[in-house]
């Protein structure tokens, strides 16, 4: 983690690290039971939180406060720090993460795994790679 004087938002950077390296190895597998397909979703979940949370704590850090994550998504655009295609993708993942956490039925479970391997993913790799870049002095 960081020291004292570390901006809070890179002390939860190092959280967002280890959860979107779990997540891209949890997409990297072929197939899934239902148990991990259930864990990928909540990889997922969890993920995308520690990863609109860093963004807040930044903004927060740049002077921006936001409280929801829309407009947190939304700020980090007008900031420069997710392209407008990312903000659009950020918010779907926010919507499908949203309704998995209050229905669950096989279905769209599947139609949350492709979307996670094949859009949200590589969004959280790229909101990752954004941040560590910031991050370096």
């Amino acid at each position: 983690m960081g020291t004292d004087q570390d901006p809070r938002w890179r002390q939860r950077l190092a959280r967002f690290r280890r959860a979107t390296s779990r997540l891209v190895a949890a997409c990297a597998q072929g197939e899934y039971t239902d148990l991990e397909r259930a864990g990928l979703v909540q990889t997922f979940a969890f993920s995308f939180e520690l990863g609109w949370k860093t963004l807040k704590d930044l903004l927060d850090h740049e002077g921006f406060p936001e409280q929801t994550p829309r407009g947190v998504l939304r700020r980090a655009f007008e900031a420069g720090h997710l392209a407008a295609a990312d903000v659009e993708a950020a918010l779907d993942a926010l919507d499908q993460r949203n309704l998995l956490s209050h229905t669950y039925d096989d279905e769209a479970a599947q139609m949350a795994v492709d979307l996670i391997r094949s859009r949200f993913a590589p969004l959280l790799e790229r909101l990752l790679a954004h941040l560590e870049q910031r991050a370096t002095p």
